[in-house]
């Protein structure tokens, strides 16, 4: 079974306390695997394998411009949240599914590949890279788990139409040489209609259905 839970607009600290307090349940057996979709204020995310080098905002202009800087346990790099991308936190057990965590984050790049695809853009995979990419240099969707007996926590971002100017604050995922990109801004390069996050989440929750039912 399969759990949709949708938290809206929601301070980081307060979702990663939901999260550990949903993962406990999960690993217990008293809840479902959950996948959870939230929206964050500005907020910049370092991961395990992250340093604070990669942020280029200096310190001082953080608390000016209302941008928190968190340190997590997910794995990758830094990564930037912000109203308009849509967050996917994939509470999953995996005893239920596969013990395999590679298998697990090319099951969650399949789901976003398929979604996205539903809006004419072709994702694809970079070799040695997790997340979605177009044209193998623009990344549309970051992705970092974290896991613990088997049960899975953090997960992905979807840019949408969220302000990809925020992104300048940081090097994504510490890779210099490639870009951000989101929904919104391909489809405006081709003269297409906006999209909304609620349709994207909606696709996005059918293709994880679809997967993981």
């Amino acid at each position: 079974m399969l759990t949709i839970e949708d938290w809206g607009l929601i301070n980081y600290h307060d979702a990663w306390e939901r999260q550990r307090h949903l993962q406990g349940r999960i690993q217990a057996g008293a809840k479902d695997s959950t996948l959870v979709f939230c929206q964050h204020p500005s907020v910049i995310t370092i991961g395990k394998a992250g340093s604070r080098d990669n942020i280029v905002l200096p310190q001082t202009q953080w608390n000016e411009r209302g941008v928190e800087v968190v340190n997590v346990n997910r794995g990758g790099d830094v990564t930037l949240h912000n109203p308009g991308q849509l967050v996917g936190y994939t509470l999953f057990r995996l005893s239920d599914f596969q013990e395999d965590l590679h298998w697990f984050l090319r099951e969650i790049e399949e789901c976003i590949i398929e979604t996205i695809a539903e809006f004419g853009l072709t994702g694809v995979r970079v070799e040695g890279l997790t997340g979605v990419w177009l044209e193998h240099y623009r990344k549309v969707c970051a992705i970092g788990i974290h896991c613990a007996r088997w049960v899975t926590s953090h997960g992905f971002a979807l840019n949408v139409e969220n302000d990809l100017s925020e992104f300048s604050y940081i090097i994504p995922c510490g890779i210099h040489d490639k870009d951000v990109t989101s929904i919104q801004r391909e489809r405006e390069k081709k003269s297409q209609t906006p999209v909304s996050l609620e349709d994207v989440q909606n696709i996005c929750t059918r293709r994880f259905i679809a997967h993981f039912m």
